[in-house]
C-alpha cells in the first residue's frame, strides 16, 4: 500500500510563500500522476496542480497558475508545491494524491487517484 505524506503547511501572511511536499512511500513510476487537491471549509475538494512522473508539463488550476509551481525530486519521490503570492482564499488542507494506471482521466478529476495523504493545513491572514 503506497502512502503519501504531506508536509510544509503553515500559517502564512498574505503575499507571503510556502512549499509544500508529498512524498511517497514507493517508487513513483513514470506514467502516474502526482496531484495536489485543496479542500476549503464547506467547499468540496478542488484540484490545484499535477505532474506526470515521466515527463509533460504541469497542469495549474486557474487560481492556481502563475502564482504555484510544481517540481519533483526524482531520486526521493517527491513533489514540491511551491506556492508565491498567497492569498487569505488559498486557506485550505492541502491533500497530495497519486494515481495506479495509465489513464485518459483529466488529471483535475478525483477519481482519477488511489491513494491520498492525510492533507496539510495551509492558513493565509490577511
Amino acid at each position: 500500500q503506497v502512502q503519501l505524506v504531506e508536509s510544509g503547511g503553515g500559517l502564512v501572511q498574505a503575499g507571503g510563500s510556502l512549499t509544500l511536499s508529498c512524498g511517497s512511500s514507493a517508487a513513483v513510476v513514470y506514467y502516474q500522476t502526482l496531484a495536489w487537491f485543496r479542500q476549503r471549509q464547506g467547499k468540496e475538494r478542488e484540484f490545484v496542480a499535477a505532474l506526470t512522473w515521466g515527463g509533460g508539463r504541469p497542469n495549474y488550476s486557474d487560481a492556481a497558475k502563475g502564482r504555484f509551481t510544481l517540481s519533483k525530486d526524482a531520486a526521493t519521490n517527491t513533489l514540491h508545491l511551491v506556492m508565491n503570492s498567497l492569498k487569505p482564499e488559498d486557506t485550505a488542507v492541502y491533500y497530495c494524491a497519486l494515481d495506479d494506471q495509465i489513464t485518459a482521466a483529466p488529471m483535475d478529476m478525483l477519481d482519477r487517484y488511489t491513494y491520498w495523504g492525510q492533507g496539510t493545513q495551509v492558513t493565509v491572514s490577511s
